[in-house]
């Protein structure tokens, strides 16, 4: 992720929180309309049209959408600086910077089977307990484990796999 990505996404982030505003939601909304239309993405790109249309163009866009003011401001400067090839990373360190603001943490849960809700329910409590944020999990079957789950939360990983348990048992009877 590049720094200057990051700062965009900082300083939004800072604004939205203050003004407690849905700059993710708002921004991944437009962003949608952007990359979907290669007309819209033209008129916003090329130069030859002036800001003054590019702002216009923005403002009738956002306004119908019910994008809020401060993620319109935003798009106007992304434009304005010629920075659109990287709304998307942008996006990304926007969410990045949010979840790390709110207490939050992004798990990846692999598990040999399709988990319960009751089963999610009490994995994202211990997930919580033990690191002390929220977790927002996104789940997914992985058919090479033998069973259990692997959790990935940031660049730790929580091995509850049947295949951990049986190598941690064969190193601890290697031991003996």
């Amino acid at each position: 992720m590049s720094a200057v990505a990051e700062r965009y996404a900082a300083a939004l982030a800072s604004v939205a929180l203050e003004r407690k505003r849905d700059a993710k939601g708002d921004l991944s909304a437009f962003l949608d309309i952007f990359y979907s239309s290669a007309e819209l993405r033209n008129a916003l790109e090329t130069p030859a049209v002036s800001q003054e249309i590019k702002e216009k163009v923005i403002r009738k866009i956002t306004e119908k959408m019910g994008i809020d003011e401060t993620v319109r401001n935003f798009i106007y400067l992304v434009v304005a600086h010629r920075r659109t090839e990287m709304f998307r990373e942008i996006l990304t360190a926007l969410e990045q910077q949010l979840n790390m603001r709110m207490g939050i943490a992004e798990a990846e849960v692999s598990s040999a089977k399709e988990l319960s809700d009751a089963e999610k329910k009490e994995l994202t409590t211990v997930m919580e307990r033990r690191t002390g944020k929220r977790i927002k999990a996104q789940y997914r079957e992985d058919r090479a484990l033998l069973g259990g789950v692997v959790v990935r939360v940031g660049s730790t990983i929580y091995d509850g796999s049947v295949r951990e348990q049986l190598n941690r048992l064969r190193e601890q009877l290697e031991t003996e």
